[in-house]
């Protein structure tokens, strides 16, 4: 296998650094398989003091998405929203969004990016903390669709008799969101807000 000549980047040729662009292509291709390494992994781990693992919870969560109608950024969004999880148990939802942002709507990173904050109105007043500390995002675009992420999906995603789709199912869609080119406007749409879709029941109404 071919190697740099340097052993500091400042050393570098530009034909070392055409060669490392060339042999980090399928390395960057990977990137879904590896997300979808990490969800098995997750499915091999209890959530301590919950009863289902970290698995079940991104699969039910990506499977009320789903089954909602809604599109490929917010179901994959929903399967890899705890992603970071285990490397980043403190700042999960950042770290989560910083791995989606290149390759989905800026409306539905943002949303990954706050859940934490906005899942707190289910428990925060327990620990006498602030409940609704989403409040200070009141004048984002984006605050009722993170309520509905948080509300639909991922406070109600806790369920051992729900049934949900398998990993199989999804792998298709995340490799589909991580084949895209990268930090695409047309991906990532700044400034668009369309929001989460209304259930077909309060759409009715």
């Amino acid at each position: 296998m071919d190697t740099v000549k340097f052993t500091q980047m400042k050393d570098g040729s530009r034909e070392d650094y055409e060669m490392l662009h060339k042999v980090e292509a399928p390395y960057l291709a990977g990137t879904a398989d590896r997300l979808l390494r990490e969800l098995r992994k997750q499915g091999e781990e209890a959530l301590p003091g919950y009863k289902i693992t970290r698995l079940e919870h991104a699969l039910q969560s990506a499977t009320r998405a789903y089954r909602e109608g809604c599109d490929i950024d917010w179901v994959v969004a929903a399967l890899l929203h705890d992603i970071g999880d285990g490397l980043a148990p403190q700042n999960h939802d950042r770290f989560a969004a910083e791995i989606l942002r290149p390759f989905l709507r800026e409306e539905v990173t943002w949303v990954v990016e706050h859940h934490g904050t906005f899942q707190m109105v289910y428990y925060a007043h327990h620990f006498g903390w602030n409940q609704y500390e989403r409040d200070k995002y009141k004048d984002s675009p984006h605050y009722q669709a993170c309520i509905d992420f948080c509300e639909r999906w991922d406070q109600a995603s806790f369920d051992p008799d729900y049934d949900y789709e398998p990993l199989e199912f999804f792998e298709p869609m995340v490799k589909k969101v991580f084949s895209r080119k990268a930090y695409d406007p047309a991906v990532t749409q700044p400034g668009v807000a369309r929001g989460i879709p209304p259930l077909a029941s309060a759409a009715a109404e």
